[in-house]
């Protein structure tokens, strides 16, 4: 009688052992699996806000265009820009000691800006000027890159000779000091050239093949406002490698 109580004693000592054994057990496992979910919350959280950085786009503004293109132009190793029009093609090269302007239009030729633009003004005997449009797409373009305006540079010698590639003037109003208009620019085709904008806009290449074509341009038949009767449009503008 002793013995059988000894061992029911041993017994339930085991029993209860075992099952204050597996409580720890069973705790641990569901602690481990919520800190692991709340892991997997934090790691996703993150990633969501580095895919939300990567998608916002950099834009173009009067505080930060001229720092930009001072960093951007000073890994230039290209000058030349080749147009392709319907009336043929010509090649500028691009005057190095006009950096901004020279980095403005080799950043938006690679941004594939002037493409589908148009030479949407021409003077006869005087210039061609491109790099506007009257489609929505092209102001859409202009909206992507940023709004923005360039400091004159008009200081480095270059005169407005025949064939001189040049940036106009922004026509926004409160416009003293001339700043130049990114998106646009214009050819001069004067002989032996246009002096009397010397001072006033910024040259800052030349036409350096395909000066012929820019003639062609200027000959087409134009209505009110300089605009071409039948459109110029620049099919292609492409930094020469």
């Amino acid at each position: 009688m002793v013995l059988h109580r000894f061992f029911t004693v041993a017994i339930l000592l085991l029993f209860f052992m075992a099952s204050c054994g597996d409580n720890p057990k069973g705790k641990s496992a569901t602690t481990t699996k919520t800190e692991a979910e709340k892991d997997s919350v934090t790691i996703d959280s993150a990633k969501q806000k580095n895919k939300q950085k990567k998608e916002e786009k950099f834009v173009l503004t009067d505080e930060n265009a001229v720092d930009f293109f001072f960093e951007y132009q000073k890994d230039l190793k290209v000058n030349k820009v080749k147009i392709t029009t319907r009336l043929g093609s010509f090649t500028v090269q691009l005057f190095d000691d006009v950096p901004y302007h020279k980095a403005n239009f080799i950043y938006l030729t690679r941004k594939g800006y002037f493409n589908e633009t148009q030479f949407h003004r021409v003077v006869k005997d005087f210039i061609i000027q491109g790099g506007n449009s009257d489609d929505i797409k092209t102001g859409k373009k202009r909206s992507e890159i940023g709004r923005y305006l360039l400091p004159p540079d008009t200081r480095k010698g270059h005169r407005h000779d025949r064939g001189t590639l040049s940036m106009p003037s922004s026509e926004k109003e409160n416009n003293p000091h001339m700043l130049a208009s990114p998106y646009e620019f214009f050819i001069v085709v004067t002989h032996p050239g246009s002096y009397h904008l010397d001072g006033d806009y910024t040259p800052f290449g030349r036409v350096i093949e395909g000066m012929d074509v820019v003639d062609k341009i200027n000959s087409v038949e134009v209505g009110e406002g300089d605009w071409p009767n039948q459109n110029v449009y620049i099919q292609k503008a492409e930094v020469v490698e």
